[in-house]
């Protein structure tokens, strides 16, 4: 009981940054660890159960004394459906997966011509030159879901 609790608490305090924010909310885990005064597993399982993609939510996590996680609510269908592209795309992207991702979102009307021509340049391997080889696929995913997440929010 006391476990929900807690959840519903948390969770009430980030739809409340959500709303404050327009709909984007930046936090760092081990803040609202502190200021529950809970576990950080206990941030990571009420964003991980309550902020979903299902539930239309985007989440970007970034681990590390510096690290943060930003929530972002998805507004309509649309949206919805670039995130859950996005967040399918997983860890790595190959500079021709993303061109077709990119594609596909073109033809359906998910991106206008100009978003497509300026995700499609971030994702080249010539934007990604300064960048060791073995790392790109790794690090245009992540640009990739970055730019959508701008794109939809």
């Amino acid at each position: 009981v006391t476990l929900m609790k807690m959840s519903d608490t948390i969770a009430a305090f980030i739809m409340d940054c959500l709303s404050d924010g327009g709909g984007v909310a930046e936090l760092q885990r081990r803040g609202l660890a502190e200021r529950f005064s809970c576990v950080p597993s206990q941030i990571n399982y009420v964003i991980e159960t309550r902020f979903t993609p299902e539930n239309g939510y985007l989440v970007e996590s970034r681990r590390g004394g510096g690290g943060y996680i930003r929530i972002a609510r998805v507004q309509d269908d649309k949206q919805r459906m670039l995130l859950e592209a996005a967040r399918a795309a997983g860890g790595q992207l190959t500079q021709n997966e993303a061109a077709r991702l990119i594609r596909s979102f073109l033809s359906i009307g998910l991106l206008t011509t100009r978003e497509g021509k300026l995700l499609m340049g971030a994702c080249t391997d010539g934007a990604l030159s300064e960048i060791p080889a073995e790392h790109r696929d790794r690090i245009r995913a992540a640009v990739f879901r970055c730019a959508i997440l701008g794109i939809t929010t």
